[in-house]
């Protein structure tokens, strides 16, 4: 019998993505605002590695600007951004990328060590530091902030919605307890975290805000000229005043214990997915991003 965990076992998994932009993320300044863009509206701002190490750079170009005081991340198109990509063209998931964390290469590790080194990169440490880069961010979230969604607008600073954005983590239904960047009990009542999770019902911005989860609901219209007035503010305040404001909130946080939470919990996530390949042979329980696009909407019925 062989070992499933012997490297010499390995079936190496060919990269068939295929990309409808070179430009996943676009980047601009004016008037010591970055504005950070989430460029795949055809598919709804869906997260691949391209995106999020476009991402990445342009976070780090703000961050390396001496210009740039605060960075507004928004997404092009209909909705901020429906989650990971599990089923579009460009998913990416077996392509090599330069890394940015110390974690080695996943594309041709084999079992579990494969999806762990993967997310380790892309998904928790990554959001890690965007949470952590010490200039203020605003997520200006519009349509639909889903899964993989909550993760980009959750690292922000400060959040603004639209009047018609909604929230959504429905991955429990994949048999995975929430997504990888575990920040729910910190941005929810512990309470209401647990129904968001059990249920993977959409949450309102107007029930964001009420939770204390988004600073501020404006009309769609009105989205965009609050978001840059919010920003302008910001942007008045001194940057190393700024930086240390922040240093100090997610200081309290982590002494909340929300980085040992968040470990903890992207252990039990990796677990899930172990067991749903064993008993399904899907990692994700055999959802895709169609089938749990319609599971979202007679949810949402």
């Amino acid at each position: 019998m062989t070992n499933p965990g012997n490297p010499d076992n390995f079936v190496s998994r060919e990269d068939t993505s295929s990309y409808e932009t070179d430009e996943p993320v676009l980047y601009g300044v004016a008037d010591g605002i970055a504005t950070v863009t989430l460029n795949r509206p055809t598919f709804n701002n869906a997260q691949n590695s391209q995106m999020t190490y476009a991402l990445d750079d342009a976070f780090r170009r703000a961050v390396n600007d001496d210009a740039v005081k605060v960075i507004v991340l928004r997404g092009a198109g209909k909705h901020f951004s429906a989650g990971h990509d599990i089923g579009t063209p460009g998913r990416d998931i077996n392509k090599s990328f330069e890394r940015v964390n110390l974690w080695w290469d996943h594309t041709n590790k084999p079992g579990g060590e494969f999806l762990y080194a993967r997310e380790q990169e892309v998904y928790l440490n990554m959001c890690r530091r965007w949470r952590d880069l010490p200039k203020p961010t605003i997520a200006m979230v519009q349509g639909a902030c889903v899964a993989g969604g909550l993760m980009l607008a959750w690292v922000c600073d400060l959040i603004v919605a639209s009047d018609d954005a909604f929230f959504q983590d429905p991955v429990v239904r994949m048999g995975i307890p929430g997504v990888e960047y575990f920040a729910h009990p910190y941005e929810l009542n512990p309470r209401i975290a647990k129904e968001f999770l059990f249920t993977g019902d959409r949450m309102s911005a107007e029930r964001a805000y009420q939770m204390g989860m988004v600073n501020r609901v404006l009309a769609r219209a009105d989205l965009e000229a609050g978001t840059y007035a919010l920003a302008a503010r910001v942007a008045q305040q001194p940057r190393m005043g700024l930086a240390l404001t922040k240093q100090a909130v997610n200081h309290v946080e982590d002494l909340q214990g929300k980085r040992n939470a968040m470990d903890a919990v992207f252990a039990w996530h990796h677990f899930a997915h172990a067991h749903s390949e064993l008993i399904s042979g899907s990692n994700v329980g055999g959802f895709d991003a169609k089938s749990m696009a319609a599971m979202n909407k007679k949810a949402a019925e």
